[in-house]
C-alpha cells in the first residue's frame, strides 16, 4: 500500500516524509551524514516523524523526556530483530533470538566485582608493557605519529591480548597483525552494514573476514589458549548450545568488534581535546598527580573504580557528549500508541521501525547545553568540583542529558572497564610521555560523518602529535 501524507495524519500516525526517489526515499542523504539529515527534518517536523530509507519506515523520536517510552516498552518493540540482521550483514553470523540475553548474561557476571578488578589489572599490564615496546628507554628525539592511530592500535592491541590472546610474551599470534586486519574490517563497517558495498569492497571484505575468522579461531577454545574466562565461558556457551564452529569464529569476530571498537576511537577523542584546550589538560594533569600522590599513601591504583576523579569523569563524558553517536533501534512488533511526555499520542505501525537518536538531543541540543559544539571540560561539574547532573529541556529536568553508553537493552555492559581503561590509558600517556601537537595551532579533526549510527564516531584524517619518553631526572 501507498502511504500518503493526509491518510498518516488522520491515523494519528507521525508527519512522513518519503523523499523524492521511489523505494529509496532519504537514503542516501541518510548515509552521507545521518546527522545533518536528521537535524533538518527535524526543522521541519519538529521531534517526532517518520521517513522512509531504502523501502523501511523508521521513526524518529528526538525528545529525550520521551524516550522511556520507546525503552521500557518490550512487548510492542523489540531490539533483538534489527540486532540479527546487522549481525548478518557485517560478521555473515547467524545466531538464535535466545543467544543474545544468555551472551549478555555472561558478559555482565565478568565485567562487575572481583572479575573487573582482574580485568583491570591485566588491562593496565599489556598497556604498560606495548608502551614501553613504542619507545627507547633512552630515546631523546621525538617520535612523531597521528593521535587515532597512537591511541586506537595501543589499546586494540592490549585489550585483545587481555580478552581474546594472553599475555604478549605467550601469545602465538602477533597482536599487531590482528589489529592491522580488523581495521581493514572496521573502514567497511558502515558499507556491509548498510548493504552498500562495491563489488570490489565485496571481496576485499571476504577476504579480511576470512582472515580474521582465522587469527581468533584459537580463542577462547582450550585452557591454554590464554584467553580471558570470560572468553572461556562464551566459547563454552557457544558449543553447548550446538553452534557450528565456522559459526563460533565468527562470533568471537563480533566480540572483538564489540569490546575493542569504541574505546580506543573514544580515548583519540578525549586525549586530542585535551591537547588542543590547554586549560583541560593541566586541570586533568593536576587531578592525576593529586591522585598519584594518594595511590602512594593509600595503595588503591588508578584503574580501581573506587577512585575520585571528578575532572577527568567530566573531561571525558564531554568529549563522549560531542562524539559518541549510536542509534538506538527498535522494529515494531505490534501496533503501539507512542506516548509522549507533553501528552501527544502518535501510532506506530507494525513492521516499521523506531529509532532515538542522542547524538542530536540531548547531546548536541542548544536548549539543554550552551554552545553545544564547543568542548568544555567542566561542564559536568559544579563550580564546588562535585558532580553536575542536572540539565533541563523545556523546564523540565532531564533523565537522559547524556547518553554515549546507550540505555535500556542497549545498555554497554563494559561501561565502567571502558572509563577504567580509558583513565588509565590517559593518565600512562601524559605520565609515561612528553606528548604535544606537532603543529600546536592544530585543531580537532572533521568527523567521518558516514559513521553516524554506528557508536564511537572517527575522525576524517588525524591529528599528528609527537612524543618521548618523559625523562625521570
Amino acid at each position: 500500500m501507498v502511504l500518503n501524507y493526509s491518510t498518516l495524519s488522520s491515523k494519528g500516525e507521525p508527519p512522513l516524509d518519503k523523499g523524492a526517489i521511489p523505494w529509496l526515499g532519504h537514503a542516501l542523504e541518510f548515509g552521507k551524514d545521518a546527522s545533518k539529515f536528521i537535524n533538518r527534518m527535524k526543522m521541519k517536523h519538529g521531534d517526532v516523524f517518520t521517513v522512509r530509507v531504502a523501502g523501511r519506515y523508521v521513526t524518529m523520536l528526538l525528545d529525550p523526556h520521551s524516550y522511556d517510552t520507546v525503552l521500557g516498552d518490550s512487548d510492542s518493540l523489540d531490539f533483538t530483530r534489527y540486532a540479527q540482521v546487522l549481525m548478518e550483514r557485517i560478521f555473515r553470523l547467524h545466531l538464535p533470538y535466545s543467544q543474545q540475553a544468555k551472551s549478555k548474561e555472561i558478559m555482565k557476571r565478568h565485567f562487575v566485582g572481583m572479575n573487573l578488578a582482574t580485568l583491570n589489572s591485566a588491562m593496565s599490564r599489556n598497556l604498560q608493557a606495548l608502551m614501553k615496546a613504542k619507545t627507547t628507554q633512552n630515546q631523546k628525539d621525538w617520535k612523531e605519529e597521528g593521535l587515532f592511530n597512537f591511541s586506537y592500535s595501543l589499546l586494540f592491541r592490549a585489550g585483545y591480548l587481555m580478552l581474546f590472546g594472553g599475555e604478549q610474551n605467550n601469545n602465538p599470534i602477533d597482536p599487531s597483525s590482528v589489529y592491522e586486519e580488523y581495521k581493514k574490517f572496521d573502514g567497511l563497517l558502515v558499507k556491509m552494514a548498510r548493504g552498500t558495498l562495491t563489488q570490489e569492497e565485496k571481496k576485499t571484505a571476504q577476504s579480511v573476514q576470512n582472515k580474521l575468522w582465522e587469527l581468533l579461531a584459537p580463542a577462547g577454545l582450550t585452557d591454554d589458549s590464554g584467553s580471558s574466562p570470560w572468553l572461556h565461558a562464551y566459547r563454552q556457551f557457544l558449543q553447548e548450545d550446538g553452534t557450528d564452529v565456522e559459526m563460533q569464529n565468527r562470533a568471537i569476530l563480533m566480540q572483538l568488534w564489540a569490546t575493542q571498537g569504541n574505546v580506543g576511537p573514544a580515548a583519540f577523542w578525549l586525549l586530542g581535546f585535551l591537547l588542543t584546550n590547554p586549560e583541560a589538560l593541566m586541570a586533568v594533569k593536576r587531578e592525576f598527580s593529586q591522585n598519584t600522590q594518594m595511590e602512594t599513601t593509600t595503595g588503591t591504583p588508578l584503574m580501581d573504580s573506587q577512585v575520585n576523579t571528578p575532572v577527568f569523569d567530566s573531561a571525558l563524558e564531554e568529549a563522549l557528549r560531542l562524539t559518541a553517536a549510536p542509534f538506538i533501534t527498535r522494529e515494531v512488533v505490534r501496533e503501539k500508541t507512542l506516548r509522549m511526555a507533553d501528552g501527544r499520542q502518535y501510532l506506530l505501525r507494525k513492521g516499521d521501525r523506531v529509532c532515538l537518536f542522542p547524538y542530536v538531543s540531548p547531546q548536541m541540543d542548544p536548549e539543554i547545553y550552551h554552545e553545544p559544539q564547543k568542548y568544555k571540560y567542566d561542564r559536568f561539574l559544579r563550580e564546588d568540583g562535585s558532580v553536575k547532573k542536572d540539565f533541563y529541556k523545556g523546564g523540565k529536568r532531564l533523565k537522559y542529558y547524556t547518553m554515549p553508553w546507550g540505555a535500556g537493552t542497549n545498555g554497554c555492559v563494559g561501561k565502567q572497564f571502558a572509563i577504567n581503561t580509558i583513565r588509565q590509558f590517559v593518565y600512562m600517556v601524559l605520565t609515561n610521555y612528553d606528548l604535544e601537537l606537532c603543529d600546536p595551532n592544530a585543531q580537532m579533526p572533521e568527523i567521518n560523518a558516514s559513521r553516524y549510527g554506528f557508536g564511537m564516531l572517527q575522525p576524517e584524517g588525524d591529528l599528528p602529535v609527537r612524543y618521548k619518553p618523559r625523562s625521570t631526572h
